[in-house]
C-alpha cells in the first residue's frame, strides 16, 4: 500500500447517519478477486441506476466532487456487516481518508490495515463541514499525518488521535505483514539463537 504523509485534497460530503458497509460496497461484489478494481463499485447504488446510468444527484457523481480524496461522513459511517472489501471500494476509488465524528468499530480497524485513514474529530467540527460541503462549493482539506492535524477549509486546525504502530505503518506506506518481514534479519538471528526450540 502507499504511504500517507501529506494529503491536501478535495473533500466531498456523505452526510447520511449509519452509512453501513452494504451501502459503501454491495453484498453482490464480495465475491470478485482483490485484483479487481473495487472503486468501480463503492457505493454501486447509489451513484448508478438499474441500467448502469449515472445517478446526476448523488453527490461523488458531481463534478466538483469527483476528484475528492477525503470522505467526510456522519456518525457511525462504516456500521454494519465486517467487510474488508468496503475499504477496499473507497481505496481503489482513490480515498485516502475518511472524516467523521464516529466509525463503525470493524471499519475503523480494516481502513488502518488498508492504507486508508480513519479520523474522528467532535461532532461540533463535522456537522457544520458537512453543511457547508453540502453546499457543492469545492473545499480543500489539508492532513498532516506525522503532526496528526486536520486543517479546514476556513483554516481552523484540529488534532486527532492515532495508535502508534498503525502511524508508522501508514508513514512508510506497510501493512502489518510488511512490517513483520522489514524485521526479518533480527527474526532470523532470534531463531537462530534459540535453535534448540524451533
Amino acid at each position: 500500500m502507499e504511504s500517507l504523509i501529506h494529503l491536501d485534497a478535495v473533500a466531498v460530503p456523505i452526510a447520511g447517519i449509519d452509512c453501513d458497509t452494504d451501502q459503501i460496497l454491495p453484498a453482490r461484489f464480495l465475491q470478485k478477486p482483490r485484483s479487481d478494481d473495487f472503486g468501480q463499485f463503492l457505493f454501486r447504488a447509489l451513484r448508478f441506476g438499474p441500467d448502469g446510468a449515472e445517478k446526476p444527484e448523488f453527490v461523488l457523481n458531481q463534478a466538483s466532487f469527483r476528484e475528492a480524496r477525503i470522505v467526510v461522513a456522519n456518525h457511525n459511517f462504516g456500521c454494519g456487516s465486517s467487510r474488508e472489501h468496503a475499504v477496499w471500494a473507497l481505496y481503489d476509488y482513490g480515498i485516502r481518508a475518511v472524516i467523521a465524528p464516529s466509525f463503525g468499530d470493524i471499519f475503523f480497524i480494516n481502513c488502518l490495515k488498508n492504507g486508508l485513514l480513519p479520523i474522528v474529530l467532535p461532532e461540533s467540527v463535522v456537522l457544520p463541514l458537512l453543511e457547508s460541503l453540502g453546499g457543492r462549493a469545492v473545499s480543500r482539506i489539508s492532513i498532516d499525518v506525522p503532526a496528526q492535524t486536520v486543517t479546514l477549509p476556513d483554516g481552523a486546525s484540529h488534532p486527532f488521535d492515532m495508535e502508534p504502530f498503525a502511524k508508522e505503518c501508514l508513514l512508510r506506506g506497510m501493512d502489518e505483514i510488511d512490517y513483520t518481514l522489514s524485521h526479518r534479519d533480527r527474526i532470523d538471528a532470534f531463531e537462530r539463537n534459540r535453535a534448540d526450540a524451533y
